[in-house]
């Protein structure tokens, strides 16, 4: 064989296992996609387009990448796979050239009170590796800088089991750091009783102001009441001391109440148990509300917030703890890791550097290390799981972004743009969820999927590069080239909302007058200080309703019916007009089908395998038992109103015997968001971020309020139904509403009648206000980043 004969047989081009340079789907049909067939180049950025609900995230998360997860695990013994959640294999004919999927999502990191910026990133893992070796003095292993690791102390008599047997006598002791008054959570909590409870009354008169807790509640009221320890007829102010002890603290006690055997204790720690330990965020409206009025977070008096004991704030490497290093803002961390010369840990500064290099190169420098794991955005959570892929040597793996460009300012989605060519040009595919247009050019191919949202979606409307799409005539396309135009004329506005001294997190004593009655934003580089401005000083004002970025959380049996508050007067409708008690309009309740108890699907749990789910054979996934569907309104029984999309429902409910005036006033809102097009019925795990977003809008626009807040309500919304956005705020405010809005979008920064920008950069480099006024005095005067960027947005 000759050389040239050789050379060519050993080609890499003809070798088969660079043929599988595709990763193809055929026939997907998850969630409302409509037997979708795609094939995805590997090693490019892929970006997958279409209006909020049209199905990206169904193909990219719920198929794709669940399948690739799912495939990982089988790798696994079945004994490893029992402790590892069970993943059902996605709708999908077939699934061709997957690889190694990690998903970058927009969920917010767990509120859990001890989790931090740096214990999410290993940061502080590596920080307190340092201390334990350089601090002087030293005071003990890395555990001793741990805030969630406790000191503990033990002594005693242990039997040994060897030989004859032997007792000896041994002592053991654990140096945490935790600081033992706040247990490494920074704040103490300090109960105000007179929301619990009117000490003017008795038990028996009912004195608990307890939301939820009724004067006939066996297992909360009665139990106080019937329990023998107290007097249920004299008024708590006349407890003796012990008797309000024992009713405030007592430690958990058996009790006979009505021949039942309960569990009685104090009141502090049972509404410790029932309240404190839930995420605040995850509770409901009105008991949240109740929570904030009782309990007051005050800084720890013992650690000063530190969450540290005193031996580990004792420590020092060149004159600086490891709580100063925590508290600093992690572009001066990074200089300060910088200056340490010790070769003794060169490796660990080098790995250290390296993350807090991530950092800052990703544009959260403005962090710091001892920021609330639970008090980071969408994006910021998002943006810090980026950072220990940044560095990592893995190629040909399969990166899945959903939405990288949620709360970024335009100067920082072009640094945004860059890092994900970096993971791309290292070899891997890189799919990405996205709205912005800035980030759909930098696409090497692009899906659109469409052409409408929900049932109205699930087919790919185009596939190819990006001046493809331009020409294509789908909606994207369409809207892709889109410019907002300046006002000719903006609102006067009717008064102003002063703001004074503002100095929450990075402020710096800020003063501002917000015009009420007409449209602001409010906006700046991300860490600017925005959040801090807005939330901090405004939006707990009397009056005012604000809508932030907090996800709304749902099982599948909530819907966007029960969430909205909707299924209630539906449910009183049906039963007034068929005589029956409302419950039985309830599929979690009295009229739910026995065979599902409700949920439409019986899940059969398959052991090691993963668990299916299967269309009850009983109600047919209609969730309701027979004979309730046999009462009717207006011609239709409650699984046929479940299954309307809003729109139908909404004329449903406008005239006739249907007409419920409560339940219309709900669908008008829910289709002035834009939600058209979702049914009553659909479970609210099934929905997309940005239309959660939207059902969240809905809810808070039927609250009483002046002023409305809302954080940027354009996360998740197509180029197509910002416009339907900017024509819902005009609505508000002509209606007499002042709306101020936190946002990055130029499109509504241009439509404001008033910007206000923060900056100059973020973090202590922001916090002030660097310009007030009309957009197009922004624009004029390009004394700004937001500035330059509106600037050219425009083509002024």
């Amino acid at each position: 064989m000759s050389m040239d004969t050789r050379t060519e047989a050993q080609s890499p081009a003809s070798h088969l296992a660079d043929g599988h340079d595709l990763i193809r789907v055929h026939g997907a049909r998850e969630n409302n996609l409509k037997d979708v067939s795609v094939a995805i180049p590997k090693r490019r950025l892929t970006v997958f387009t279409g209006v909020s609900g049209s199905g990206k995230s169904s193909l990219v998360f719920d198929t794709i990448a669940a399948e690739s997860q799912r495939l990982i695990n089988e790798t696994y013994s079945a004994f490893v796979q029992g402790f590892m959640p069970t993943l059902a294999r996605p709708e999908v004919d077939v699934l061709d050239g997957l690889t190694t999927a990690i998903i970058v999502d927009q969920q917010r990191m767990g509120a859990d009170p001890r989790s931090t910026v740096g214990t999410a990133t290993d940061a502080n893992a590596m920080l307190r590796i340092l201390f334990s070796r350089l601090g002087k003095p030293h005071v003990g292993s890395p555990q001793a800088f741990s805030f969630n690791v406790p000191s503990v102390r033990a002594s005693g008599a242990i039997t040994v089991e060897r030989g004859g047997g032997k007792t000896v006598k041994q002592s053991f002791t654990l140096t945490g750091g935790m600081c033992p008054r706040c247990e490494g959570r920074g704040t103490v909590s300090d109960i105000d009783l007179t929301q619990l409870y009117d000490d003017s009354k008795s038990l028996a008169e009912g004195a608990f102001t307890i939301p939820g807790w009724k004067s006939d509640s066996f297992f909360t009221v009665r139990v106080y009441a019937e329990s023998g320890l107290f007097d249920p007829d004299k008024p708590i102010r006349e407890f003796t001391e012990k008797e309000l002890r024992d009713f405030l603290y007592r430690e958990p006690t058996k009790v006979k109440v009505e021949g039942v055997n309960l569990t009685l204790e104090g009141l502090i720690p049972k509404i410790q148990k029932s309240f404190l330990s839930k995420d605040r965020e995850a509770m409901q409206p009105h008991i949240r509300a109740f929570v904030d009025r009782a309990v007051t977070f005050t800084t720890c008096p013992e650690c000063d917030g530190t969450r540290l004991s005193e031996a580990a704030r004792s420590s020092k490497i060149h004159g600086v703890t490891i709580a100063d290093v925590c508290a600093m803002q992690i572009t001066d961390l990074a200089e300060w890791v910088s200056g340490l010369d010790e070769p003794s840990v060169a490796p660990l500064l080098a790995a250290l550097r390296h993350t807090l290099d991530s950092f800052v190169e990703i544009g959260l420098g403005y962090l710091s290390m001892d920021r609330p794991a639970g008090t980071l955005s969408g994006g910021e959570a998002q943006r810090v799981k980026m950072i220990r892929h940044l560095g990592s040597s893995l190629t040909d793996v399969t990166y899945v972004f959903d939405e990288p460009s949620i709360g970024l300012h335009p100067h920082d989605i072009e640094r945004m743009n860059t890092l994900l060519r970096r993971l791309r040009d290292k070899g891997n595919t890189v799919l990405v969820v996205e709205h912005k247009p800035e980030m759909i050019a930098i696409a090497d191919h692009v899906v659109d999927l469409g052409p409408g949202a929900g049932t109205g979606g699930g087919e790919v409307v185009y596939e190819g590069s990006v001046d493809g799409l331009r020409a294509a005539g789908t909606l994207t396309g369409r809207h892709l080239d889109d410019r907002a135009a300046l006002k000719a004329s903006v609102r006067e506005p009717s008064g102003a909302l002063e703001v004074r001294g503002a100095r929450l997190h990075n402020l710096r004593d800020v003063d501002v007058d917000i015009p009420l009655g007409v449209l602001v934003v409010v906006t700046g580089v991300a860490g600017s200080g925005k959040s801090s401005l807005i939330h901090g000083s405004v939006a707990r004002e009397d009056g005012v309703v604000a809508v932030d970025q907090t996800p709304i959380r749902g099982s599948r049996r909530s819907n966007p019916a029960t969430y909205t508050g909707l299924l209630e007067p539906i449910r009183k409708a049906f039963a007034k007009a068929n005589g029956v008690k409302p419950a039985l309009f309830s599929a979690n309740s009295e009229g739910a089908c026995p065979a599902c108890n409700g949920a439409g699907v019986v899940y059969t749990d398959l052991g090691m395998m993963a668990g299916v789910s299967t269309t009850c054979e009983e109600c047919e996934g209609r969730r309701f038992q027979a004979a309730v569907l046999e009462h009717r309104l207006g011609g239709r029984d409650i699984s046929e109103v479940l299954a309307m999309p809003v729109s139908e429902a909404e004329e449903f409910f406008a005239a006739g015997e249907a007409r419920i005036p409560a339940a219309h006033a709900i669908l008008r809102r829910l289709a002035d968001v834009g939600l058209g097009y979702l049914s009553l019925g659909q479970p609210l795990t099934t929905l997309s971020g940005g239309e959660r977003q939207r059902l969240k809008l809905a809810t808070h626009m039927g609250e009483k309020g002046g002023v409305y807040v809302l954080d940027e309500p354009t996360t998740g919304l197509h180029l197509a139904d910002v416009e339907h956005l900017l024509g819902l705020l005009d609505r508000l405010v002509d209606s007499g509403k002042s709306v101020i809005v936190i946002e990055h979008h130029q499109a509504v920064m241009a439509h404001a009648d008033w910007i206000i920008d923060l900056g100059p950069g973020a973090g202590h480099d922001g916090g002030r206000i660097v310009f007030e006024g009309t957009p197009a005095d922004l624009v004029a005067a390009r004394s700004t980043l937001t500035g330059r960027h509106l600037a050219a947005y425009v083509g002024a």
